[in-house]
C-alpha cells in the first residue's frame, strides 16, 4: 500500500499544478516536458525554482512519511517508496502518464537515503553544467555518480540503496533517451547563463 501511496504522490507533478494556477501547461512550451528545466525556460528562474521544490519535496514525503505510517516495515521499503514516487513523477496518472523527468524527484529521495550521496551527485552536476552548459549531461553523470558513491561506500555489498542507486541512474538515463540523441548530434539547448565558457552568448 505504501507503494500505491508513494505513486499516487508522485503523480502530481509541481510543473503541471503550478502551471494550471499560473494559467499555463508546460508541455505546451520549450521540450514538452513538466520538469523543473522546462519551467525555467518557460516562465523565469522563479517558476523553476518552486517547481523544483514541490517535486523534491514529494520525494522527501514519500521516503520519510510514508515507510512510518507503513503497517509493517520491511528492508528496501524507504527504497521502493523512493522508486514509486519517482515513477509516478515520471508517469502520472492524473496526467495521462506525461510528466517530468525524474531528477527532481529524485533528490529529494537521496536528501533522506543518504545525505553524502546527496552530496556528491549534486556536486558532480554543478561541475558538469557550468562546465558544459548541457543540463541534461549535467543530470546523467550526477546520476551515475549515485551508484558509484554507493559501491565504493559500501565496499560493494549489495544493499537496497545499491540496487535502488542503479536502478535510478538506468531509469533517467531512458527518461533522457532523447536528450541524449541531441547531444550526439550536437543540437541539444544548452543554459548560456551557467555555461563557464558561453556567458553572454545566444
Amino acid at each position: 500500500m505504501a507503494f500505491v501511496v508513494a505513486y499516487l504522490l508522485g503523480s502530481v507533478p509541481g510543473g503541471l499544478v503550478l502551471g494550471r494556477m499560473a494559467g499555463i501547461d508546460l508541455r505546451a512550451h520549450g521540450s514538452g516536458n513538466a520538469g523543473a528545466t522546462n519551467a525555467v525556460r518557460a516562465k523565469g528562474m522563479g517558476f523553476g525554482a518552486a517547481v523544483f521544490v514541490f517535486d523534491a519535496a514529494k520525494g522527501v514525503v514519500a521516503v520519510v512519511v510514508l515507510p512510518y505510517l507503513a503497517a509493517r516495515s520491511f528492508p528496501g521499503l524507504a527504497e521502493g517508496c523512493a522508486g514509486a514516487v519517482i515513477l509516478g513523477h515520471v508517469f502520472p496518472i492524473w496526467f495521462r502518464f506525461r510528466g517530468g523527468k525524474g531528477f527532481a524527484t529524485a533528490l529529494g529521495t537521496i536528501l533522506v537515503l543518504s545525505p553524502l550521496a546527496l552530496a556528491v551527485v549534486v556536486g558532480v552536476w554543478v561541475v558538469l553544467l557550468v562546465l558544459t552548459g548541457y543540463v541534461s549531461a549535467a543530470t546523467l553523470c550526477g546520476a551515475a555518480a549515485f551508484p558509484v558513491y554507493v559501491a565504493v561506500a559500501g565496499h560493494g555489498r549489495w544493499t537496497p540503496l545499491l540496487l535502488f542507486s542503479i536502478a535510478l541512474a538506468l531509469f533517467l538515463v531512458y527518461t533522457h533517451r532523447t536528450n541524449l540523441m541531441r547531444l550526439v548530434w550536437g543540437n541539444e539547448n544548452r543554459f548560456h547563463k551557467v555555461w563557464l565558457f558561453g556567458r553572454g552568448r545566444r
